[in-house]
């Protein structure tokens, strides 16, 4: 193989790949990317056996062919390349030469034949999204995400499609997140997708605008972003009925701007515990105290207007709080209570458009 191409447009496939490759290998070749030149691209291919990302760029090719090389070596090298430079790989034997101007390494290359990819199968269901919705459902969701392993089934996002709209909720027993939007195609399955795969998708969200095809199955996904694909098992897992846990007799209702709170809220947590991050809301007639106390750095409090239809104390999460704020669109939001101890239903101020849902449940906590 002896291909040319430009370093910027390298780098950048290269960082997509190397964000799959796991740091800690038992197996070498998993710490490679593979590389193959034909037809006037270069292919870049890594995966971790869970996830696969494969991207094509346009090349040089003076001679086709494929070799691996070790991820992060070669990233390292392309990076501190200067920019606008013409970067050469060539192979010759067991080794790979990487050429731009007077700078030139040999990397030792494992054999392509070894360098496993996931077996996609039948996908036979698909939906077409903007990047746009996709990344604000991911970031209405990923939050809630579990990280405990005992409960696997919980450290993803769930998508799926109800009542004529296309769902992904996640929870880790403390919150609940649910975003929705109008979806007018065909049903698909309900799957669960893992959190390396959701954080690794909304990075290459980020960087295209327009449509994108999803395509999948029961145990598989695949993401078409134009020159790069994302291939990724799913979680094999039965996600819990979210809707139970989602309150509908919360009759106390507290109404009040999000931006106002969000600010009232981050100032006081300043000084609560690392540990607990214990937040109290008191709801007044017209005004929601804000307060924390910290018997390591002190006491803090703020006011907030709002409209109340009761009086009633309860405690958060400063954290969670300010996640689930953090993703309210409409300018104010909607708490609805039933008591101190019961989950609380957070929503969005009621918008002129119903084709889409936001909507988060929070647990109280002592405080």
């Amino acid at each position: 193989m002896k291909i040319t191409t430009e370093r910027s447009v390298l780098l950048k496939a290269l960082l997509h790949a190397n964000s799959i490759v796991e740091r800690r290998n038992t197996i070498p070749i998993l710490s490679n990317v593979l590389l193959r030149g034909e037809d006037g691209r270069l292919t870049i291919a890594a995966t971790d056996l869970d996830i696969q990302i494969t991207e094509s760029i346009e090349a040089e090719i003076d001679q086709a062919g494929s070799t691996t090389v070790p991820s992060g070596t070669l990233t390292d090298i392309v990076r501190k390349l200067p920019e606008g430079a013409r970067v050469q790989l060539a192979t010759d034997g067991n080794q790979l030469t990487v050429t731009a101007g007077r700078s030139r390494f040999k990397l030792n290359v494992l054999p392509t034949d070894d360098f496993p990819m996931i077996a996609e199968g039948s996908l036979p269901d698909e939906i077409d999204i903007t990047s746009a919705h996709l990344s604000e459902m991911i970031d209405a969701t990923r939050f809630a995400m579990s990280t405990e392993e005992t409960r696997y089934y919980l450290n993803g996002i769930f998508l799926h499609t109800k009542n004529g709209m296309l769902k992904a909720a996640a929870t880790d027993g403390h919150r609940l997140a649910l975003s929705g939007i109008a979806y007018q195609g065909p049903s698909i399955p309900d799957i669960i997708i893992p959190r390396k795969t959701v954080a690794e998708i909304r990075k290459l969200l980020g960087e295209i605008d327009g449509d994108l095809q999803v395509h999948l199955s029961s145990t598989k996904i695949r993401f078409d972003l134009g020159r790069v694909v994302l291939t990724s098992k799913l979680i094999d897992g039965t996600f819990p009925d979210y809707t139970r846990v989602i309150p509908t007799d919360n009759d106390k209702v507290m109404t009040t701007d999000v931006a106002t709170l969000s600010s009232a809220a981050d100032r006081v947590s300043i000084v609560s515990s690392e540990k607990t991050r214990a937040l109290t809301m008191e709801m007044g007639k017209d005004v929601v105290q804000l307060s924390v106390v910290s018997p390591e750095t002190g006491t803090a409090t703020d006011e907030v207007a709002a409209e109340c239809s009761a009086q009633l104390r309860i405690g958060f999460n400063s954290r969670y709080l300010g996640d689930v704020l953090g993703q309210i669109d409409t300018e104010q939001v909607e708490f609805h209570f039933k008591d101190a101890g019961s989950p609380v239903l957070i929503k969005q101020k009621e918008s002129a458009s119903n084709e889409r849902e936001k909507t988060f449940v929070l647990m109280p906590m002592r405080t």
